[in-house]
């Protein structure tokens, strides 16, 4: 597992952690980012990536290959190039895909003034500006398995969002309904099939919602955020589905001038100064 060992290290070397929306702390004795830096993104151990590029860890699962991949931004040929070195098919039909094209990263990158994250099929959280961090938390701060929307809503931690009982019930239907037409589209894919039995086991709610057989996809919104600094943020959530990868662009926006777009410019100044005081 040298090969790979060599390749995670020049990738991550290239990658700057402005680009991945992390503070950067001088001074740093090599490029790009440190190994902390990468594992904290891609949701796994210190260690374990340690033990990775040194070549001590073998077979690291579809799941871990994928989630450094999207964070070390690499092309389609790079990332089934890591697949193949590692000794792992790269993803195929039937399973979701979980990378982000350059024209999405670009776009993620863009839109700072406004809170935007990308999911893929199964509600995982795979990237998110600083902006959105800002509003519903560091997604950092939240172990890997904790990143999908539908296992924080139903089963934990939980979120910063509020909904009326109507909200409620719409949401977690729609959250269902989508993974349900999810599970259509990918029958091959391993984690999806797990996310949905773990949520059947841990939660009741979700358990009798899937025994209805909804299917549907989860549309956009009003939502309101209770954020512990500038309190009830109501905002517009629209969902937008990008062609050929099912990834979704959720973005967060209130009506310019509004008392809510106010609270959203307050809180980038607010998340800007946290980030350097960790400094």
């Amino acid at each position: 597992m040298t090969d790979l060992g060599d390749l995670l290290r020049s990738w991550r070397n290239r990658v700057s952690p402005q680009s991945v929306g992390l503070p950067e702390h001088a001074p740093r004795r090599t490029p790009g980012l440190r190994r902390e830096e990468l594992a904290l993104l891609a949701g796994v151990s210190v260690d374990y990536l340690t033990r990775l590029e040194q070549g001590r860890a073998t077979a690291p699962s579809a799941q871990v290959l994928g989630a450094l991949a999207r964070s070390l931004r690499l092309s389609d040929d790079e990332r089934d190039h890591m697949f193949r070195v590692a000794g792992q098919g790269p993803p195929s039909s039937g399973r979701i895909r979980a990378h982000l094209p350059p024209g999405v990263q670009r776009l993620l990158d863009r839109l700072d003034e406004m809170p935007v994250a990308v999911y893929d099929a199964k509600w995982e959280l795979l990237a998110w500006n600083s902006l959105f961090a800002a509003l519903h938390g560091d997604p950092t701060e939240r172990p890997a398995g904790e990143r999908n929307l539908a296992w924080s809503h139903f089963v934990g931690p939980g979120t910063r969002m509020k909904h009326t009982p109507e909200q409620e019930g719409w949401f977690a239907a729609s959250l269902v309904a989508d993974l349900r037409a999810a599970t259509g589209r990918y029958p091959a894919d391993e984690a999806l099939a797990d996310l949905v039995v773990r949520l059947r086991d841990r939660s009741t709610a979700f358990a009798q919602l899937w025994a209805s057989g909804v299917v549907g996809g989860h549309q956009s919104a009003r939502k309101t955020v209770e954020h512990p600094q500038v309190g009830a943020v109501t905002l517009d959530c629209d969902v937008l589905t990008v062609s050929g990868s099912d990834l979704r662009i959720v973005t967060n926006s209130a009506a310019p001038g509004s008392p809510d777009a106010d609270a959203l410019a307050l809180l980038a100044v607010l998340g800007t100064q946290q980030l350097a005081d960790q400094t």
